[in-house]
């Protein structure tokens, strides 16, 4: 046997005993630990990417101060591809989560399709009553295997001081890519970037556009290769090579640039990002800036564009392991949280659904010494006010395929109509598979 062939059959070995263990660990009949009727304290894993310090840490302490026989340790793991890969080996081997939380629909229905996570259906909660009618985006086979926590929107942040200096108004809420475009372009200086966009958001107006057209076309192949994609696509990649408003994509990538940062710091006069920077623009100790910031919608593509969606609806969707040894400690948990336990998260921007939680405590947790640093118009509109929302549901081997393709476009390996060609392609092929 080659050195090889060995160390794959040797790392199976480990992986299944390791899985054998965590299914063979003693517990009784509601899935609970033995250990907790002798007097112990439950000990549960909650997973989140959210840093600890920016609300975390304050809603755990809470917890555990107020229940004493269940003792929650808070892991903040990085939400992107190496950051869901260690949650998900958490997940598979029952030992290091028992609660956690997904941000988009693909990864929880990847954690489905592994049974990891728990359906709620037997819990009683009325998560549709609860949560409202935006939760039931994130129901897979009609079921819900988490609780959708948090109010959730993507939109354009803008230094208003910026904008004024360059006698723009703050944009309408049906501005489109093309005047995203002649604002960049109009706003970028020497060191100063026109627009930056975080990673999260990077597909927000694709992801908008898919949701209203439809995923696949009415012969049920792949619309992957529609003329609005082409459009939005050879737009910014101009920005990127034309009007250098915003920074290569490359560039982006190798330098894993602190977008969130750089706004703050006046590097850029737009943000492209989600409620989750709030965390840091609220944080003047470590982000200070003398600047109101504005918001705007994500842009459509055209001003006649039918049906665009915008990215948001319900987010953070606290789910409970299914190899959790103590699933009803943890359902206990996630229900307090969900119910008004996460409220000192609200100050960083997550801002709770359910109806059992007071908005205006919530929007005054947020704003809370830092009402100057708003403007307020702009942030009633767009922070607060209500869109047609969308969750995007394919598989996460999509996205991923179509993200292979789009970089190459931005990295210029391939042309655009090789780009929407191969993504179609690709999504083809995985559909009939």
């Amino acid at each position: 046997m080659n050195k090889k062939k060995w160390f794959t059959t040797a790392l199976s070995f480990v992986i299944a005993t390791v899985l054998l263990a965590g299914c063979g660990d003693n517990k009784d009949a509601q899935g609970n630990d033995p250990q907790a009727s002798a007097g112990k304290a439950v000990k549960l894993k909650l997973w989140g990417a959210v840093p600890v310090e920016a609300g975390p840490q304050a809603v755990v302490d809470a917890w555990n101060e107020a229940n004493p026989d269940i003792e929650v340790e808070y892991i903040r793991y990085v939400n992107d591809d190496a950051g869901n890969l260690k949650l998900d080996t958490a997940l598979m081997t029952g030992q290091d989560a028992d609660l956690y939380i997904n941000y988009t629909l693909t990864r929880l229905q990847k954690r489905v399709d592994a049974g990891v996570a728990l359906d709620l259906a037997s819990t009683g909660y009325d998560i549709d009553a609860q949560m409202g009618p935006d939760a039931a985006q994130w129901k897979i086979n009609d079921k819900y295997y988490g609780l959708p926590t948090k109010k959730n929107m993507a939109f354009i942040w803008l230094n208003k001081k910026m904008l004024d200096e360059a006698g723009l108004p703050v944009p309408a809420l049906d501005w489109t890519w093309s005047d995203l475009k002649e604002y960049a372009a109009k706003l970028k200086k020497d060191n100063v970037y026109g627009l930056l966009q975080h990673e999260a958001s990077f597909t927000a107006t694709i992801d908008g556009t898919i949701a209203g057209l439809g995923v696949t076309k009415a012969d049920g192949t792949s619309n992957f290769d529609n003329d609005l994609w082409k459009q939005q696509f050879t737009m910014l990649h101009d920005m990127m090579f034309v009007d250098k408003s915003t920074p290569e994509y490359g560039e982006q990538l190798t330098s894993k640039m602190p977008v969130d940062t750089m706004f703050l710091k006046g590097e850029a006069a737009m943000l492209s990002a989600g409620e989750f920077i709030f965390r840091n623009a609220n944080n003047l100790t470590e982000f200070p800036h003398d600047f109101q910031i504005a918001f705007a919608t994500i842009p459509q593509v055209t001003a006649d564009q039918k049906d665009y969606k915008y990215s948001g609806g319900l987010g953070d969707v606290l789910s409970v392991n299914a190899k959790s040894k103590n699933q009803e400690a943890a359902w206990k948990f996630a229900q307090w949280y969900a119910d008004g336990g996460m409220l000192p998260m609200a100050s960083g921007g997550r801002i709770p659904s359910s109806k059992s939680v007071d908005n205006k405590q919530a929007m005054d947790l947020l704003l809370k010494g830092v009402e100057d640093k708003y403007d307020v118009d702009s942030m009633n509109k767009v922070v607060f006010g209500q869109f047609e929302s969308f969750q995007l549901s394919v598989p996460q081997q999509v996205l991923d395929a179509r993200k292979e393709e789009y970089e190459k476009y931005f990295l210029n390996k391939q042309d655009i109509d090789a780009t929407l060609a191969s993504m179609a392609k690709r999504h083809n092929d995985l559909i009939k598979n």
